[in-house]
């Protein structure tokens, strides 16, 4: 069977798989958030952190609820990797400096999981379980949670509440991200995932020396780092190492993992909201641009291998150019930040269409629950466009597009490449952070802004060229990686409290519908044209230009 063939297959497979689960999946999401009751264990939880679940909170509270939770995760995980090398189970670890560890505790609590460190030995395996898997499955509830709280906000009628912060929490955890991940470890397992607290084991390589061979609870984690879109490997390999990745049946349950909740999001919408067409509408943008982003990815990498012959550097054999390209583009296009495949070994244009999907704010279609709400902001400014092109006053399903519900769409889409570009230029100016570029030129560029990229969307993944381990650079992509999290969300809630609070116009003669492929086209439009006129610059200079030369 040719490479196209069994490639293009590949793909096939893995879109009926996302098709079969996406009426389910959503529906499940849809009934878990609006469900009325609550479950034993969660009355459990709720005692135990004095929260009265049937309580109702504004903007306000529920945004102050996801700084406070996320800071106080933040301290206590940066403690837990400080102090690591005095607890138990520390098996050869060698721990990390302080900056390191403040990157790594933001950048677990943030759902970016930018490593600057080898996982293997960085983090011993308590703080692999206790601390960085914990944070996959809470990141990962934090921002499916404000894309409820947003999604009630349109739905919802003159009121003034989003829901309960603590309440989506728990329940995105417990009924929706920890059953999923239980299931998908078993099937990892199986698959060959290792699984075990075994001693490293030294053995002799077949050409003299010796090897250390680690383990670990593998699969546990590797299943909630896809699920969640988080993507911080185990080892320093990430999906690239065959304890975590093992063979081409576990890379495609890793790419369907990492896939199902985002776009299934589309369909929780569209119930919440009351028209499942609104649903369908977003998931077409969102598979387009996908679809789009493999596309590329695949048609440059496909291109390279007849170039210059198999195109291989930096990927697995047991992959090849498809699966890994595959892979690389659901990655990029979903904040997962997990690579099987160094994306520094792209062609140029194969490392600029990654680089590409991630500044477009990683809406196809995104992480968990941050996908949905960055693609309802560029809904909301497409609308309010389209309302400009007409002379009328721009609504979202009833809801007035006003000046102050525009001022927290734009700058929600300047926060991200604000924080890309000037740090990305800081970057090149000063002498001490150029040291750490494994490349000059054009290619020294794009691993410098796809750092920033990758931190300022929650991404981590890596270009692999850039030494990102010294004090410039683990502080600089922490705040990136800060800023770029919780101002986006501060401002998708604000967003939330001055929609909810509208009553909802009838749809007239002049409504613009936000279900038609008319719409979709704009929307789509309105994305690339907004990233082209934001990176096209800095993207002529980076890899247009390597790619040219």
């Amino acid at each position: 069977m040719s490479a196209t063939v069994s490639g293009l297959l590949t793909i096939g497979v893995l879109i009926v798989a996302l098709a079969v689960c996406y009426h389910p999946m959503g529906a499940w999401m849809a009934r878990v958030f609006t469900d009325r009751g609550h479950w034993r264990i969660e009355r459990v939880v709720y005692r135990a952190v004095g929260v009265d679940p049937d309580s109702e909170q504004g903007w306000r509270a529920y945004a102050t609820s996801v700084v406070a939770f996320s800071l106080v995760s933040i301290a206590a995980l940066f403690v837990l990797i400080v102090v690591q090398l005095r607890l138990p189970l520390t098996q050869g670890s060698t721990g990390m400096g302080v900056s390191t560890a403040l990157n790594t505790a933001v950048s677990f609590v943030t759902n970016t999981n930018w490593q600057s460190y080898a996982g293997e030995v960085g983090v011993t395996p308590l703080v692999q379980t206790v601390g960085l898997t914990v944070q996959n499955f809470a990141s990962a509830a934090v921002g499916l949670a404000v894309a409820v709280a947003i999604t009630r906000a349109v739905a919802r009628r003159s009121s003034r509440g989003i829901g309960n912060f603590w309440v989506d929490l728990v329940r995105g955890t417990l009924r929706v991200l920890l059953p999923l991940a239980a299931v998908a470890a078993v099937v990892l397992l199986i698959g060959g995932v290792v699984q075990n607290l075994s001693a490293p084991e030294t053995v002799r390589a077949a050409a003299g020396g010796e090897q250390i061979i680690r383990g670990g609870l593998v699969a546990s984690q590797e299943a909630i780092k896809e699920l969640g879109t988080n993507g911080g490997g185990y080892f320093n390999a990430n999906s690239a190492h065959p304890f975590e990745n093992p063979n081409p049946f576990t890379n495609l349950l890793e790419v369907f993992l990492l896939l199902l909740i985002p776009f299934a999001l589309t369909r929780t919408y569209g119930i919440m909201v009351g028209d499942r067409r609104q649903g369908w509408a977003l998931l077409g943008f969102a598979g387009f641009l996908w679809a789009a982003g493999v596309a590329a990815t695949t048609a440059s990498e496909v291109a390279a291998s007849g170039a210059v012959g198999d195109a291989m550097e930096g990927k697995e054999q047991r992959f090849g150019v498809w699966s890994s390209a595959l892979f690389a583009a659901s990655t990029t296009g979903t904040s997962t930040g997990a690579v099987n495949s160094m994306h520094e070994s792209y062609s140029p244009l194969g490392g600029g269409a990654v680089l590409a999907n991630m500044l477009l704010g990683e809406i196809s279609p995104g992480g968990v629950g941050s996908g949905l709400y960055g693609i309802l902001i560029v809904a909301i400014i497409a609308v309010f466009i389209a309302g400009l092109m007409v002379g009328r006053t721009p609504e979202f399903l009833g809801k007035t597009v006003g000046r102050r519900e525009i001022t927290c769409a734009a700058l929600y889409i300047l926060v991200m490449p604000l924080l890309v570009l000037a740090f990305t230029g800081l970057s090149l100016v000063m002498d001490g952070p150029r040291s750490a570029m494994l490349a000059s030129g054009p290619h020294g560029l794009s691993e410098v802004m796809y750092a920033f990229g990758s931190a300022a969307n929650n991404n981590g993944s890596a270009f692999a060229g850039l030494t990102a381990d010294t004090p410039w650079f683990n502080l600089t992509l922490a705040a990136s990686m800060f800023l770029g999290r919780f101002v986006p969300m501060l401002l998708v809630l604000r967003l939330a409290g001055l929609l909810v609070e509208q009553q909802p116009r009838p749809a007239s003669a002049g409504t613009m519908p936000t279900h038609t492929p008319l719409f979709v086209g704009l929307l789509t439009g309105v994305a690339v044209i907004v990233a082209l006129l934001t990176f096209f610059p800095a993207l002529a200079l980076g890899p247009i230009a390597e790619a040219l030369s």
